[in-house]
């Protein structure tokens, strides 16, 4: 049993290693939207309190909701594209009502699912899970090179600074048991933050600039406005999420030693629909699964749902305290990058360690695992072959872990089910005409 303290210091390090994904969906948006930096501010504190709401919704659960597993919930990158395209083209009250309805659509929508989840065998899951982690491994490349976009990417301190915390976290779960290693990445972040201080590359500008306060208020850019396109594609976008979640869910499963069944997922996407509702009612995003946090787990082997309450708390804080939030973003990216290489291998490693317990010397394994896997890197790492495709298709064939759980899923039902009703003995006595 963790103590309280134990708890909120490892809730914090899961805290720390979504944060930069959590922000950058409000700063991307509100910069494309030309919003006020006040409007900003107040994005990044409503999109932190309803993250951290919705943890809490989906670890502690009810009795329809929640898969009561050590899951984060943060916004889906996915939606940053048709936010921006919905809220330019009419404004973001219809965004927000688009929302709000297609998280609506996500909760009524979790049986149907559920239903599906026969066509997930061991070697989908297993698929889909090294799907997710390798699809990461470009976000960790990028952050340790400096961030993309940045002027200095690639420039050898970042580089070295992304090692160095690499190294640290490696060693303190080489020299250390118990909480110590369990709070490796955390000492990691820490350590490589500080060097990074005496190398001139923490600013603590954004932290001076913050205010103390923020209340997050229900309808802060007005009442929601409705629109059946900017319906339809936010419906899109959390089907997307729902597929991704699943895989996550699965992952989660192995990793603690928990089997996930059909009323799992069930719960687990009801929730995550009602994330997306609490999101468009206090003009947040559409919350999913984060999958940097499932190679967290991974790594910590930390399974406890309490460190996930704590997680979820402490989001709700910094949502409410803007000058605190602002505190966890000093740190560098080549340190976030130089953590991320573990977290996201560890992904990489548990769908491995998923597939190795599945006959690969049948050749229908052996294909679903090959294509599926190659399938989903390739389209994460050259999104811009699907350039020429409508949008709504261009948007679900440009992420990785979508394509690869497609396609593993159609290749199982191909090779493995059909296969299965060809060897079914038939009755003859059904086959004899009646006289």
């Amino acid at each position: 049993m963790l103590s309280k303290q134990k708890t909120l210091t490892l809730g914090m390090q899961h805290v720390l290693a979504m944060y930069a994904g959590a922000v950058i969906v409000p700063l991307i948006i509100g910069d494309a939207l030309n919003l006020t930096p006040t409007q900003i501010a107040y994005l990044i504190a409503a999109d932190l309190f309803t993250s951290g709401i919705a943890t809490l919704l989906q670890v502690i659960g009810t009795r329809y909701t929640g898969i009561k597993l050590p899951v984060v919930l943060g916004c889906t990158f996915t939606a940053v594209g048709p936010i921006i395209a919905i809220a330019s083209s009419s404004n973001l009250a219809t965004a927000y009502g688009a929302i709000i309805l297609s998280g609506l659509f996500v909760v009524l929508a979790a049986p149907l699912f559920g239903k599906l989840l026969r066509f997930f065998p061991t070697v989908v899951q297993g698929s889909v899970v090294t799907i997710i982690g390798l699809s990461l491994i470009p976000v960790a490349m990028n952050n340790a090179a400096g961030g993309a976009g940045n002027p200095d990417f690639g420039h050898p301190r970042n580089l070295l600074l992304a090692l160095g915390t690499l190294v640290v976290i490696l060693l303190v779960n080489r020299l250390f048991t118990g909480f110590i290693r369990a709070i490796s990445v955390l000492i990691g972040l820490a350590a490589g933050t500080l060097v990074a201080y005496f190398m001139g590359m923490v600013s603590f500008e954004s932290v001076a600039s913050a205010s103390w306060v923020n209340v997050v208020q229900p309808f802060y850019f007005g009442v929601p406005e409705f629109n059946i396109v900017a319906i339809v594609t936010m419906i899109l976008v959390n089907i997307i999420s729902m597929a991704e979640s699943t895989g996550v869910y699965f992952a989660l499963g192995k990793i603690t030693d928990k089997e996930v069944t059909k009323q799992d997922v069930v719960k687990g996407l009801r929730g995550e629909g009602a994330a997306i509702m609490l999101g468009g009612i206090f003009n947040a995003f559409p919350y999913t699964a984060f999958s940097q946090n499932v190679g967290l787990v991974s790594l910590t082997g930390i399974k406890s749902r309490d460190v996930m309450i704590g997680a979820g708390g402490i989001l709700v804080v910094l949502g409410l305290l803007p000058k605190l939030a602002a505190l966890t973003t000093i740190i560098p990216d080549p340190v976030l990058g130089g953590a991320m290489i573990a977290m996201f291998g560890m992904v990489v490693a548990s769908g491995i360690n998923i597939l190795s317990r599945v006959d690969l010397r049948q050749n229908e394994n052996l294909l679903i695992a090959a294509c599926s896997i190659a399938v989903g890197l390739g389209s994460a790492a050259v999104p811009s072959m699907f350039d020429q495709l409508p949008n709504m298709l261009k948007m679900l064939m440009q992420n990785g872990i979508v394509t690869g759980s497609l396609t593993a899923v159609i290749l199982n039902i191909l090779l493995i089910h059909t296969k299965k009703e060809n060897r079914q003995p038939v009755n003859v006595a059904t086959t004899v005409p009646e006289v």
